[in-house]
């Protein structure tokens, strides 16, 4: 499914995505809040600015994913491979990376103000300018 559809859909009130198979999808400045992408894979995907206020999208492999300034606020990515992903600029304040593997990732000025980190996986990660206050970063691996 191409991006014009999963917008079209959307826009005529469909939320549940579970089934969806995206790579190399670009929803670029859209936002679909409330939208279940449970079984999505993001492998390549580009949803800069997507909004999916608490969606739940675990185990998911979103390895070299560019989410470049993407609004990802309370977002459940538990055991994500975000491996190599630019997620510079994200929003992903109180999202839940409990176990993500974000190794070699750019988090560059990212925003993880209330982010479970618990048991993720931080080697190699640019944290530049990254905003941590109050995250959750116990057992998280930090070596460079």
């Amino acid at each position: 499914m191409d991006a014009q559809e999963i917008l079209k859909r959307y826009a005529a009130g469909e939320r549940d995505f579970s089934w969806v198979h995206m790579i190399q999808v670009c929803l670029t400045n859209n936002k679909l809040t409330g939208t279940n992408l449970p079984q999505i894979e993001l492998t390549e995907a580009y949803p800069n600015k997507v909004h999916p206020n608490q969606s739940h999208l675990p185990e998911k492999e979103m390895v070299e994913a560019c989410l470049i300034g993407a609004e990802m606020i309370d977002v459940d990515l538990s055991g994500a491979d975000l491996s190599e992903a630019d997620l510079s600029g994200a929003d992903l304040s109180g999202s839940h990376l409990g176990g993500a593997d974000l190794r070699g990732a750019n988090l560059k000025q990212t925003n993880l103000r209330g982010a479970d980190l618990r048991g993720a996986n931080l080697t190699g990660v640019n944290l530049k300018e990254t905003l941590l206050e109050e995250a959750d970063l116990k057992g998280a691996y930090l070596d460079s």
